[in-house]
């Protein structure tokens, strides 16, 4: 099962990488062997001799790589034990019995006739050999899969993080903009069909746009004047509002809803249609790859007289930071008496 598992882990194209890595290797080590030997020996003698001393040592060690590592991982250990001693036994007959068969008459030497200890232990150090180093490079292959395995499940975990944050619509921004919606349409107003058409851009790119990973800036942009569109008449225009985008190039591409929390705060926090001295002011602008997104607003009278904080609905767009723009991004809150004011600075090379 582990086995089957591990195969179902590895794409075609990393089980073929891995097949021409072994079959390099024998070729290679194979050459190297005969070219080494046939300084000494005519080629077809050096051949067979590469073949007799080396044939089993490729079988066992495929043996063991096949049958035999697969129950060492399911830490059947004595199992794991006979069997190793079984398969070097087998190999060492297989290869005595073919160099006796071979050699003997080639070299005219009793050594490959001969089961001495010495001769045997040469057997056993050179398949232990080949054994260990097939295994080291199982080792190392399961091992890149696995990171790859975990590096693909942090990936997952960290896009459904980001999904499920993008995903967080502010539902007073709804609730509001809908009853003003049911207000306007009583009164026959023009403007709700101006209200239709913008909440109507504004579903569009959430449901459309932000399942991107990046969107034209000109799209956030568009998003963020609907928004502030329908807030204004969901207010009267009771405030000042300043949008500055002329310094941005609108093609530059970010992650979708990283501005609208910061825009949100400002009006939850800064603007009420009971006060005449409600402001906002949003500055947008880009240069040689770093793009800088400042929104400073008044304070509504109630929380400077309370002292309380006005930027502690934020945590979920610090998140989202750290996920789209780790180490490339820079946010700077700052509460002054009267104002709220949030610098941030994203680098996007």
């Amino acid at each position: 099962m582990r086995r089957l598992r591990y195969l179902q882990l590895m794409k075609w194209t990393d089980r073929r990488n891995i097949i021409i890595l072994h079959v390099s290797f024998w070729v290679i080590f194979t050459l190297f062997k005969v070219f080494d030997y046939a300084n000494d020996i005519p080629n077809n003698v050096a051949v067979r001799l590469v073949v007799c001393l080396h044939l089993f040592s490729l079988l066992g060690a495929y043996a063991h790589y096949f049958f035999l590592l697969p129950l060492l991982f399911q830490r059947k250990k004595v199992i794991y034990a006979i069997g190793l001693i079984l398969l070097l036994s087998l190999c060492i007959l297989g290869r005595g019995s073919l160099e006796s068969t071979y050699l003997s008459g080639v070299f005219q030497t009793t050594y490959y006739s001969e089961w001495t200890l010495a001769r045997i232990s040469s057997m056993v150090w050179n398949l232990a050999s080949f054994i260990v180093f097939i295994s080291l490079i199982k080792f190392t292959v399961d091992r890149f899969v696995l990171e790859s395995q975990k590096k693909e499940l942090e990936n997952e975990k960290l896009n459904a993080e980001l999904n499920y944050l993008k995903a967080q619509i502010n539902p007073h921004f709804l609730f509001n903009t809908l009853h003003n919606l049911n207000y306007l349409s009583e009164i026959k107003s023009d403007q709700a069909t101006e209200v239709i058409v913008k909440l109507s851009n504004i579903m569009r790119y959430m449901i459309y746009e932000t399942s991107k990973q990046k969107v034209p800036l000109a799209k956030e942009i568009g998003y963020i004047e609907d928004y502030l569109d329908l807030e204004s008449i969901r207010l009267n225009k009771a405030f000042k509002l300043i949008f500055d985008t002329s310094g941005v190039d609108q093609q530059t591409e970010i992650a979708p809803l990283i501005f609208i929390p910061f825009v949100e705060n400002a009006f939850k926090h800064g603007i009420s249609d009971q006060q005449n001295s409600s402001w906002i002011q949003i500055h947008l602008k880009s240069q040689e790859g770093v793009l800088e997104f400042k929104v400073e607003n008044s304070l509504k009278q109630m929380l400077i007289e309370k002292g309380e904080a006005s930027g502690f609905g934020l945590e979920n767009i610090k998140r989202r930071l750290k996920l789209s723009y780790p180490d490339r991004h820079q946010l700077q809150i700052n509460q002054y008496e009267d104002k709220f004011s949030i610098h941030l600075i994203l680098n996007l090379s």
